[in-house]
């Protein structure tokens, strides 16, 4: 299996922009520059690397839980993942350190400990948390 998205940017890193297409088309020409990387916490003003990053890793790792929790005989009836990557200077450059996931879950039936190991297994084994074994992933998951 492969995926693939395209980026095209224009013009020198500072003043210059882009756009990212994804091949499901959920993200079309859809712009990305240096102040939405490095300027604008607000997130208003386009996406940047480190947010596709966060998405798809709460996405995989919530993926990940829910098949784990289903074979355990108690399957989700919502898992609310969020991931925060954090981006630190480096030098003179910048590099991602972290990746924070926090969950709010509902699983009917299952013991607090048993939710908590599959949690964590879930974070060690998804795709992206092995992607990222170069920086720190941590884990705060709870039973709502």
């Amino acid at each position: 299996m492969k995926r693939h998205a395209t980026a095209i940017w224009k013009g020198a890193l500072a003043d210059g922009t882009g756009a990212i297409t994804t091949q499901s088309g959920a993200l079309s020409d859809h712009g990305y520059s240096f102040k939405a990387r490095f300027e604008d916490e607000s997130g208003k003003s386009g996406t940047n690397p480190e947010e596709l990053l966060a998405a798809a890793h709460a996405g995989c790792f919530a993926m990940q839980l829910s098949h784990m929790l289903a074979e355990n005989g108690t399957p989700a009836d919502e898992l609310n993942a969020r991931s925060v990557v954090s981006v630190e200077q480096e030098g003179e450059g910048f590099a991602i350190k972290k990746s924070a996931l926090t969950l709010e879950a509902k699983v009917p039936g299952i013991e607090a400990s048993a939710f908590e190991a599959l949690a964590n297994k879930a974070k060690e084994s998804c795709p992206l948390s092995k992607a990222l074994a170069a920086i720190e992933v941590t884990l705060d998951a709870k039973l709502v």
